[in-house]
């Protein structure tokens, strides 16, 4: 069959209407197919545990391209309802409700997130402090809770008033603070997507939206101030391109 009218465009695919109520998510023709299925095995691990996620089905090919067959999402991004209402306080409750569901699942049969820091942090070579990092790393406190690696306004869908979180290519395995503080410097640290519109709003908003959602975690700065440190300079290996 052929897919209908695109739902939605990312870095690395484009999502279209598909039969039955699904979509599919299909990647460009120069991403790893690799790196696909380690998103529908990611997405299938997750399947039973409770938090509102898209179910994953199957991976097609299609075109010369690779996708991955998910339940269609009622709504829009948390991220365009933000832009949409101003409303940067209930933004922050409603990723402090979905986040505190996702971390309360434990999970063994995924990456450390230490790993994926460690290697980042390996790979940034222009890092002058690799060794302090590394050391600071070391000294962080392991765990089996579920971090989501991705986890934004961009990538929650609402609907009604309820939320979904999409995108599971970084699930790890850690201490919940990491996945906290992983969040709080996507939302603020992070260059904006190139296809957002109103970015000089999103960039007066993203440390408030921040702070307000640390607020509702029940977390300060300096409680997850070693592992931002830790994550601000894996990212120099993890997106290079990055400015």
């Amino acid at each position: 069959m052929k897919y209908g009218k695109t739902v939605g465009v990312g870095n690395t695919a484009t999502v279209y209407e598909w039969k039955d109520n699904k979509v599919l998510k299909l990647f460009h023709q120069d991403y790893p197919i690799e790196s696909v299925e380690k998103e529908f095995k990611n997405a299938r691990l997750i399947w039973d545990m409770r938090f509102s996620k898209p179910k994953a089905y199957e991976i097609i090919s299609y075109n010369k391209q690779i996708g991955i067959i998910y339940d269609r999402l009622k709504g829009e991004s948390l991220l365009d309802w933000l832009i949409k209402t101003g409303n940067i306080e209930e933004c922050a409750v409603h990723m402090s409700k979905l986040h505190k569901q996702i971390i309360q699942n434990k999970i063994n049969n995924v990456p450390n997130y230490k790993d994926f820091l460690r290697n980042n942090i390996q790979n940034a070579q222009s890092l002058k402090e690799k060794e302090e990092m590394l050391y600071k790393l070391d000294k962080l406190p392991n765990g089996n809770t579920l971090c989501h690696g991705d986890f934004h306004p961009g990538n929650i869908f609402i609907h009604n008033g309820q939320t979904t979180v999409i995108d599971f290519m970084n699930i790890c395995r850690g201490h919940f603070l990491y996945d906290i503080a992983r969040t709080v410097f996507l939302v603020e640290y992070t260059p904006l997507p190139v296809e957002v519109k109103e970015k000089e709003k999103l960039l007066k908003f993203r440390k408030t939206l921040a702070d307000l959602y640390l607020r509702e975690m029940n977390i300060t700065r300096k409680i997850i101030e070693d592992y931002l440190s830790v994550i601000i300079s894996a990212r120099i290996g993890e997106c290079s391109k990055e400015k």
